[in-house]
């Protein structure tokens, strides 16, 4: 099974190797699934963003929180329920995966564990 691993979808090295499930690019650094990238066909190198009920996002998808949040410099958090429009979907820090604007908190990132696709 080693000797049929995929090059790196990244930097085209062919010089990958298996590190449990994963597939390693030892030049690069990029670490994928081969299962997962050989499903995804046309959206391949994307990054695919699920809500907490596993909905695909998409950037200009409305959400809804579902559950409170405390904001830091806030005296008052995100409530649950709150409805968030126009999201993008980033690569961000810490799990944080969208960026939005709530209305009266301006703009902020979100993690796709907190919010459900309205």
């Amino acid at each position: 099974m080693t000797e049929n691993l995929p090059p790196c979808p990244k930097c085209s090295c062919e010089y990958t190797y298996e590190l449990n499930a994963l597939v390693v690019c030892p030049e690069c650094g990029h670490e994928w699934v081969p299962a997962e990238s050989a499903t995804e066909g046309d959206t391949a190198g994307e990054h695919v963003v699920k809500d907490s009920v596993g909905n695909v996002l998409h950037d200009g998808d409305a959400v809804i929180v579902v559950k409170a949040l405390k904001v830091k410099g806030s005296p008052s958090g995100i409530k649950a329920g709150t409805k968030v429009r126009n999201i993008r979907l980033i690569d961000g820090v810490n799990g944080h995966d969208i960026d939005c604007k709530i209305d009266g908190f301006g703009a902020m990132q979100l993690k796709s564990s907190v919010v459900k696709k309205a």
